[in-house]
């Protein structure tokens, strides 16, 4: 049996929590996958899973195991495609995380344009508001909006995403348009509660730093969202260039509030800390860095 087939199976079934769930990941059978973990465990003379009718867990040898094995298949892929890079370019699959909107808008056309390049590649676009563990998931490369506070992963700057103030030709004509941040108190804004502090909308004009408490019917856990309902007259929206750009394009949102510049945010490539970084998540990681300057979502 082949080792680098059986550590595949026992990482994959580590990081999905069932043999099920790792055979799809690695497209194999359910029984192929037990078969290699089985092998590995017989290989080294210890038990790596704590097994029950629903679910397996690691021992303590398991975890030990697991905090060193994704980074030698990562080695060892990127030798192997060191070797035959030269004549058959990256192969293999990059699995990429982000968040929702800004992988729909965004993330997914960079992969594609990426992918157009590097037939070899396939890629596993996992999209979720949610901060996902990197190394628990088997995620290579995650796009996330905002600073991680967490040591274990390392990040490269890809941009910064100002917010912008928008709201739909229809309710301007309803209601005069703010001219100064104060003047969102007595509008219908809508709300993003994905944003750090939700309701507290920060402007900046000259040195000065000014905020504003907003009030509104409607709140919604997605920067487009707000930008939708705006569009269709329900208040002003707060939101990143991303998410209003074809709402601009179309003339269904109007900029406000222009001499007002919005809060920035940073947009990074994140990545797990101490491991050697595959030469096609590094590739990846340059290519967005440039792809994103050409976009219209900064």
């Amino acid at each position: 049996m082949d080792l680098t087939d059986e550590l595949k199976a026992f990482v994959a079934t580590a990081q999905t929590g069932s043999f099920t769930a790792a055979a799809d990941q690695l497209g194999v059978s359910n029984r192929l996958t037990s078969k290699y973990v089985a092998e590995l465990e017989a290989r080294l003379g210890v038990r790596l899973f704590q097994r029950t009718t629903r679910k397996v867990g690691l021992t303590p040898a398991g975890e030990d195991l697991l905090a060193r094995v994704p980074a030698l298949l990562d080695d060892l892929d990127d030798l192997l495609a060191e070797v035959s890079e030269g004549s058959r370019g990256f192969t293999g699959v990059i699995r990429v995380s982000a968040p929702v909107t800004f992988g729909e808008l965004y993330v997914a056309g960079m992969l594609r344009r990426f992918a157009d390049g590097n037939p070899g590649l396939t890629f596993d676009l996992r999209l979720s508001d949610a901060y996902v563990d990197l190394a628990r998931d088997g995620i290579d490369l995650a796009f996330r909006i905002g600073r991680s506070d967490m040591l274990s992963l390392k990040e490269r700057k890809l941009g910064e995403l100002r917010s912008r103030l928008v709201a739909s030709p229809d309710y301007l004509a309803a209601q005069a348009p703010p001219e100064h941040p104060e003047d969102l108190v007595q509008h219908a804004c809508i709300v993003d509660t994905n944003r750090r502090a939700p309701r507290r909308w920060v402007f900046h004009k000259a040195q000065e730093d000014l905020e504003v408490q907003v009030q509104g019917r409607f709140q919604v856990n997605s920067a487009r969202a707000a930008a939708e309902l705006a569009a269709n007259g329900l208040g002003i929206a707060y939101a990143p260039r991303f998410a209003i750009c074809d709402g601009l394009s179309a003339g269904t949102l109007v900029e406000l509030m222009q001499d007002y510049a919005g809060d920035t945010t940073t947009v990074n490539a994140v990545y797990l800390e101490g491991r050697a970084l595959p030469r096609k998540i590094r590739a990846l990681i340059d290519f967005a860095v440039e792809d994103i300057k050409s976009s219209d979502v900064l």
